[in-house]
């Protein structure tokens, strides 16, 4: 590939999981980018959100994987930055469906919904699969073109 660099991010909630994914993507080869935090004080979900989202908009990230404690929140904050097509997913299934249909460059997940072993698993369904262009591709640059 060539942009092996992820972004991480978490709120206060997933410091925990957002660690463990870390240290997985490493082992499988990828150049991490942890945007934290390390320490257990109060920060917005919006705030990590979006500093991970621009990191993938901007290309200097080939994906984003966030987290937070349903993985609501910290998504939609990512999916307000222009470039930024982030699912929140808690079964493998919807991972792989979100890059394969949806060329998704961003993952997000809940660290309150999920344990660390299915997390990991569905880290490496998004990181496995590839967006499969073909039908999907003018459905996708519909998305695009929401963004104005």
């Amino acid at each position: 590939m060539s942009n092996n660099r992820i972004v991480l991010a978490s709120d206060h909630a997933a410091i925990g999981l957002r660690q463990a994914i870390a240290a997985h993507v490493s082992a499988l080869g990828w150049d991490v980018l942890d945007l934290g935090p390390d320490t257990p004080e109060s920060v917005p979900y919006p705030q990590q959100g979006e500093a991970a989202a621009r990191k993938v908009a901007s290309g200097e990230c080939r994906f984003g994987i966030i987290v937070c404690g349903t993985g609501q929140g910290i998504m939609m904050a990512a999916n307000k930055i222009k470039g930024v097509r982030c699912g929140v997913c808690s079964d493998t299934f919807s991972a792989r469906m979100i890059r394969q249909h949806n060329d998704a460059n961003m993952l997000s997940m809940g660290a309150r919904v999920i344990g660390e072993g299915l997390a990991l698993d569905i880290v490496d369904a998004f990181l496995g699969a590839e967006f499969e262009g073909g039908r999907h591709a003018p459905r996708v640059d519909m998305i695009k073109a929401l963004e104005g």
